[in-house]
């Protein structure tokens, strides 16, 4: 691919393309790691939304997560991305979402319960030393 395909796809990818985190975001994940595997149940609100933004909205959704990095041990004989995608297929989302990856996405727009909201260093800045409180 040369420079001006791939820019060309980066253009169109990000301006239709919302990158969702998984765990905290759509997956409750209210014992952390746990045993590695997909326990909890949705968040309220979780699965409607996502279908309101693919269907309704009409974004191509990209769920982010660190159960899809590679070097992640298997659990049951899955990655952590056949875990994901049995989790939304058994709730009933998995047609709305485009992929699942550990690397974050080209995108218009993050959905991150980690995430700080960049206005300029300063508050950049506030917002962390406020983590720390």
């Amino acid at each position: 691919m040369n420079k001006n395909d791939f820019l060309d796809m980066v253009k169109t990818t990000e301006k239709n393309q919302l990158g969702l985190d998984f765990d905290g975001v759509i997956h409750k994940n209210s014992k952390g790691f746990h045993n590695g595997t997909i326990y909890d149940e949705p968040l309220d609100g979780a699965l409607s939304s996502i279908k309101i933004l693919n269907e309704t909205f009409g974004y191509d959704l990209v769920i982010y997560t660190c159960k899809a990095n590679p070097e992640r041990p298997l659990v049951n004989g899955k990655t952590g991305i056949e875990l994901v995608w049995d989790w939304l297929d058994k709730y009933g989302v998995k047609d709305n979402i485009k992929d699942v990856t550990y690397i974050k996405p080209n995108a218009v727009a993050y959905v991150d319960d980690k995430g700080i909201t960049f206005k300029n260093w300063n508050d950049c800045i506030r917002d962390i030393e406020a983590m720390n409180d």
